[in-house]
């Protein structure tokens, strides 16, 4: 079943849809499966922004992408996506001439490229206001990102001139981003670079506050007020479900490669389950008024759902790569245990999922490990756990709610 998303086809510049324009910073995954549909749908003109010249060239080339649903035990369904165009990063004219005359902006590029987008952004932005005066600009940050407007405030800063009315004139929107996206592999990216797989969960959850021009008729944006809570809840139960799945079940049996396989084991997913409820609870108690515990246990049931989805065909290495990330203090795992020590929530199935991730050996298609992993296996494992946990999670035993994590995990030693 096709469906179209968007309007037009044309692979030129073409005019601004019936939103108007949205600059989206990443034509990756996130970027084309999530927030260029989301949008495109909902009338926008969408122009990318990549460093990619393969996808740049067939965006301008195409005017449209396909996007492909995979729905568990129902046939795919493919969107495709139009009235879109790109520019390439590296010209940064262009950019800045895309961002001054936008409606919007918005971001999927992963936390370590920020760096090099503000530069394009500030440019856009002063450009901006020497043609629209005081017209403000929101910019919606689609990233997996805590403090995400604190990151873009003090980003944008250091490149805006001092003088810049940055709280005035830029809105920055927080977003929690739960939509799923596997990798394909390289067989199927071979037959169409700009095709993405995706769940068929269509939510953006948006920081309310963070608009300063209106919150845009988008299908499918849930404005809310606390924004912090829901991307804790995001971290806290979905990505750490998400990773437990992958540690735990690579532990149990090497051979597995799906989440969806995974949670077929009925060890497994009790334990995964186990994880996510301990870490709700201590969400509960941080966001009482936000996240209430029955809420909280309704969206596990809804999560595991979607991790079984078998058309997804999501991987243990997809989920689970990048460790020294996903063990950081304020990440997944550790961040999660450390808000359950803080309000004396049980994180012992957390503990446990923790333990596994060391362990963690899962390859591609290919039989090759993510490179950033092969380099901390290597370089940093041999060091031992009790360093790691210190080094790498970055605890500390002078603090009593630290101590009570590097006990829990140490205790899973051996």
């Amino acid at each position: 079943m096709d469906a179209v998303a968007g309007r037009g086809g044309d692979s030129g510049l073409g005019t601004a849809g019936a939103g108007g324009t949205l600059v989206h910073f990443g034509a990756g995954s996130i970027g084309r499966s999530f927030i260029g549909q989301l949008f495109a749908r909902s009338g926008y003109e969408v122009v990318f922004v990549d460093v990619d010249e393969r996808i740049v060239e067939a965006l301008n080339r195409r005017g449209a992408y396909r996007v492909v649903v995979k729905r568990n035990l129902r046939a795919d369904e493919t969107l495709l996506v139009e009235h879109v165009r790109a520019v390439d990063g590296r010209d940064a004219r262009r950019v800045a001439s895309e961002v001054a005359r936008a409606s919007l902006v918005s971001t999927s590029v992963g936390a370590a490229a920020l760096p090099s987008v503000f530069p394009r952004l500030a440019e856009g932005l002063v450009e901006r206001r020497a043609l629209r005066g005081e017209e403000p600009l929101d910019i919606v940050i689609a990233e997996n990102l805590r403090n995400a407007a604190g990151v873009f405030s003090l980003g944008l800063s250091r490149e805006l001139p001092s003088e810049y009315p940055l709280g005035r004139l830029v809105g920055l929107v927080e977003t929690s981003i739960g939509k799923m996206v596997p990798l394909m592999s390289a067989a199927e990216a071979a037959r169409d670079p700009l095709a993405v797989f995706a769940e068929e969960y269509n939510t953006l959850i948006v920081a309310r506050n963070g608009f300063r021009s209106g919150i845009p008729k988008v299908a499918g944006l849930q404005p809310v007020d606390n924004i912090a809570a829901y991307v804790d809840r995001k971290l806290f139960v979905h990505n750490l479900g998400h990773a437990a799945t992958a540690y735990l079940a690579f532990r149990r049996d090497p051979r597995t490669a799906t989440i969806s396989e995974a949670l077929e084991a009925l060890d497994t997913l009790g334990a995964v389950r186990s994880a996510m409820e301990q870490s709700a609870e201590a969400l509960a108690r941080e966001y009482p008024g936000e996240l209430p515990a029955a809420g909280l246990r309704d969206h596990i049931e809804e999560l595991l759902d979607r991790f079984r989805n078998r058309a997804l065909g999501d991987t243990l290495f997809r989920v689970g790569r990048d460790l020294r990330r996903k063990l950081g203090r304020d990440d997944r795992l550790v961040g999660a245990m450390l808000l359950a020590s803080k309000h004396g929530v049980p994180f012992d199935a957390i503990a446990e999922a923790t333990r596994a991730a060391f362990d963690f050996r899962a390859t591609d298609e290919l039989g090759r490990m993510f490179p950033g992993d092969a380099t901390f296996l290597r370089t940093e494992l041999p060091k031992g756990i009790p360093t790691l946990l210190r080094e790498v999670c970055g605890l500390s035993a002078a603090s009593p709610v630290d101590r009570a994590v590097i006990q829990a995990v140490e205790r899973r030693i051996g």
